[in-house]
Parts: C-alpha cells; sequence; structure tokens
C-alpha cells in the first residue's frame, strides 16, 4: 500500500497520465497524442483585369530535344533526318531546316548499371553539295551536378552578372539571353556537301556522385546558310541542314577509362539505332477525353519568340489603374491553363513522334520580350509595381482575379532570370537581372516599383528566355499600390 501511496504522489496532478490496473499491477499509460492539424489556407484573390498577351510566336523553329527526360536506354532522341536508308525509319521525322533555327536539349542519365557516363551529341548533316556555314551565334551548356545544382533560393535576387542561377537549363537560357557562347563551341562549322559534323559531343558523368543522377541542358541560337566562309560564287537554292540529338554511353580506351564516341559511332547509331528509352508518358490529344497528359517535347516547334507591345486598345499607352488593382497579362497559357484568357501560346510542332507531347506546353527556350509604355491618366503622384506571378492554375477563373494562397505550395513553379530596362527616377537608363524563385500560389513582391507623376508616361521593357524547369502559365502584372 506504502508503494501505491508513492506512485499516486508522484503523479498528483499529471492530468496527462492515466492508471491503469492490470492483473494486480498498476500501469502508467500515456495517452496517443493528437497530431496537430495544419491551418487551412488562406485563399488570396488580386483583383485584376485580365488580357491575353498580344502578339504571336515567330516563326523561327526550334530544335526541341526534351523526351525521353530520363534516359536509361541509349539510342535517337530527335532525328529530322530522312528515313531513306535507315534501319528504323520511324526514328526520323524527314524535316529540313533553313536559315535560322534554335537548339535546345534536356536530358538526365538516372543509376546507369555499372555507372557509365551517358553522351549527349548533336548531328548536323549537310544534304547538299555546296558547303554550309554554320553560325553559333549563342551556346550553353550546362551539367546539373556540379555546375548549377537545382537549389532553393531568395524570392528575387539581383544577378548583374548571372552569378545566381538554380538549375542546369535555367543557367544555359540565362546566359544565352545576355548574348554568351561557352569558349568551347565554335564561332563557326563548316560542313562540306554530303557530309555530317557534330555540333556537340559531350558527357553527363553519374560516378563519385553522392547520387548517381544527373543531367544536361543546352541552348544554342543558330544561322546557316549555303557555301563556304567567303563563298566565290552565289548559291542557286536555299541551303538545307538536318539535324539530330543523340545519347550513347562512353566507350572504353584500351586501359578500361571512358572515351567520347566518335563521329563514326555517331553516325552508325542514328543510321542502325532505334528511339532512346524508356519512353514516356502518351499525351492526351487536342480534344480527347479523361486526364489531360501533357508529355514531353520531341520535335520541331514552330517559333522561337514572342514580342508584344502591352498597351491599351487603340493607344500607344498603357493606363495604370485604380490604385489597388491591376491589368495582368497571361504567360506561357497552355490547354488546362489559359486562365480564362482563351490563349493558348504554346507552340505548336511542325513535326513530333507520335507517343511525345501534341504541342510545346511549357514553350521551354521561347524568348518572350515585351514592352510596356505605362501612363499615368490621374491627378496625382502614383506609385506602380510589375511583378512576374504564379497564380493557382486554372483555365476559367472562378474568381474576379488571380487565386493565391497563403502559405504557397511548396514545389517551386518559376526558377529564372527576368531582365528589366527602364529609367529611374532620376532618368538614369537601367538594365537589371534578377533571378526569381516563386512557388506556386505564392504573393510575391514587384520586381521594380516605379513612381508616375500625374500625366507622366515612362516605359519599360521585360524580357526573358522561357526556362527549363519553370511549370507555365505566369501572368505578368502592373498594378497601382496603395
Amino acid at each position: 500500500m506504502i508503494q501505491k501511496q508513492n506512485l499516486f504522489s508522484r503523479i498528483a496532478g499529471i492530468s496527462t497520465i492515466v492508471l491503469c490496473a492490470v492483473g494486480g499491477f498498476f500501469l502508467l499509460k500515456q495517452p496517443a497524442q493528437s497530431i496537430p492539424t495544419k491551418p487551412t489556407p488562406e485563399e488570396i484573390v488580386q483583383v485584376t483585369e485580365v488580357r491575353s498577351l498580344p502578339g504571336q510566336l515567330d516563326n523561327i523553329p526550334l530544335f526541341n530535344s526534351d523526351s525521353p527526360e530520363w534516359v536509361k536506354k541509349e539510342g535517337i532522341l530527335l532525328s529530322t533526318f530522312p528515313p531513306e536508308g535507315k534501319k528504323v525509319p520511324a526514328a526520323h521525322l524527314n524535316f529540313p531546316l533553313q536559315g535560322q533555327f534554335n537548339l535546345f536539349a534536356h536530358h538526365f542519365s538516372h543509376t546507369p548499371p555499372n555507372l557509365p557516363t551517358l553522351y549527349i551529341g548533336a548531328m548536323l548533316y549537310n544534304p547538299g553539295t555546296e558547303p554550309i556555314t554554320v553560325e553559333v551565334l549563342q551556346a550553353e551548356s550546362y551539367l546539373m551536378e556540379p555546375d548549377p545544382p537545382f537549389k532553393q533560393k531568395p524570392e528575387q535576387s539581383e544577378s548583374p552578372n548571372g552569378e545566381v542561377y538554380s538549375g542546369p537549363g535555367i543557367r544555359a537560357v540565362d546566359n544565352v539571353l545576355r548574348g554568351m557562347r561557352q569558349s568551347d563551341f565554335p564561332e563557326k562549322l563548316v560542313i562540306p556537301g554530303g557530309e555530317s559534323a557534330m555540333l556537340m559531343n559531350r558527357p553527363i558523368p553519374v560516378r563519385g556522385l553522392e547520387k548517381p543522377i544527373n543531367g544536361r541542358s543546352t541552348f544554342m541560337r543558330l544561322n546557316f546558310r549555303g557555301g563556304a566562309p567567303v563563298p566565290a560564287h552565289p548559291v542557286s537554292a536555299p541551303a538545307k541542314v538536318y539535324a539530330a540529338t543523340l545519347a550513347m554511353y562512353a566507350k572504353q580506351n584500351p586501359d578500361g577509362s571512358d572515351r567520347p564516341p566518335t563521329l563514326q559511332e555517331w553516325q552508325e547509331l542514328l543510321d542502325n539505332g532505334g528511339l532512346a528509352g524508356p519512353r514516356d508518358k502518351t499525351p492526351t490529344p487536342p480534344g480527347g477525353a479523361g486526364n489531360l497528359i501533357y508529355g514531353r517535347v520531341a520535335g520541331v516547334q514552330q517559333g522561337s519568340g514572342w514580342q508584344a507591345q502591352l498597351v491599351d486598345r487603340d493607344s500607344t499607352d498603357l493606363k495604370i489603374p485604380e490604385m489597388g488593382k491591376g491589368i495582368s497579362f497571361a504567360i506561357a497559357t497552355l490547354r488546362g491553363g489559359k486562365l480564362g484568357t482563351e490563349q493558348v501560346q504554346a507552340a505548336k510542332l511542325l513535326a513530333r513522334y507520335p507517343d511525345t507531347a501534341c504541342e510545346a506546353r511549357g514553350n521551354y527556350g521561347v524568348y518572350y520580350d515585351l514592352a510596356l509604355q505605362r501612363y499615368n491618366a490621374g491627378d496625382k503622384l502614383q506609385t506602380v509595381g510589375l511583378s512576374l506571378a504564379k497564380p493557382l492554375k486554372e483555365d476559367v477563373l472562378s474568381k474576379n482575379g488571380w487565386r493565391f494562397r497563403k502559405p504557397s505550395l511548396d514545389f517551386p513553379y518559376f526558377r529564372g532570370t527576368v531582365r528589366l530596362r527602364y529609367q529611374d527616377g532620376g532618368g538614369v537608363n537601367t538594365t537589371r537581372y534578377v533571378h526569381l524563385w516563386h512557388r506556386v500560389g505564392q504573393v510575391v513582391e514587384p520586381m521594380v516599383k516605379l513612381k508616375l507623376a500625374a500625366g507622366e508616361s515612362r516605359s519599360i521593357k521585360v524580357d526573358f528566355i522561357y526556362p527549363p524547369d519553370a511549370t507555365p502559365p505566369q501572368v505578368l502584372t502592373v498594378r497601382t499600390l496603395e
């Protein structure tokens, strides 16, 4: 009894402990702890006037090699070569390119057996009899490890020299936006008639990494013309070129070390190989029923740039909205994510494989060049902000504006660099590169705030290459701040 009394005295006043008698013994039983419930997210509706983005995509084709994203079987990633003489004709889209075109390639190597290095090759072929000269205007290619790993960044970061990045594709298009070309890409590539040349032959190493997963993103702006670098006579017909991206594991040197594939080995793969694998999910065709599957792109898309003047109808200005309200333009809209605009900006595919995306659902690599001439029609000084944000995805808006939430969803839906060019309050021409790292539904701060006097009009240019590893759509909003 004394022992029981001491036991009671030790637990006196502790209401969270239950005393139970089992078989003549007293047991202390801790009640199950309740799991704290997460607070219901707060929905925030930003009242805004929703507008479609003026303009349209240009006609510069983009060679878009993004499927399969995770390569586990070597083979052809994307080929515009003619199928004649090829062992797997269906792997070749027979789509010649002319003049200017851009190239985007984004692929990963995932834990291959014995951890060999996967190489990504980009081949060009001149089917004519005269040589052609390919001008490499800008070109950047980066690995995920160790170049620019996917790491969290602040919501906004100034990046005047490209020192802020959060992924290989993001860094590649950021540097191309700045007009850069990596030193190991040639300025020009001369391809004799009837011959092929490697534009790129680069590794994706995984051996020695903490996790044997790595990737490479490449973006190039290319232009080619017929004739030698200094042509002695005019070319009678426009020059054509065929392009292909391929994936091949490293070959072995006699000492067992890895070496890159040769042009002959790449040609052998192109002539006799099939499509790389595994294949991605087959996309939902336009108008198809069921869950909407976009798929990843492997094809030639129509359009590499979108230029627009963001002004009021029948005007050269954009009159700023009332205080606390905004005017928003949708960016990179797509099926299932038109944000109430009835506009799909996703580029059409001129050639594609049947089991890959029906359109360029992310517009990765598309250059958006947008100009705003903001005008204060009021009678007092106003502060105007400009933001790029990712509201909750909707096809038809359920509220009178964009829906955001606090807290935002965890995953970043826009990671990339935006260039801003404007005159500051002192009339000084200013150029800023701002790296954004935005989650979906996140309420963000303006990229820039400018004061407009009554009757004042001031321009600002916003341009960026839509970054890989972003998820569309976004909205560009002009808001008169309170």
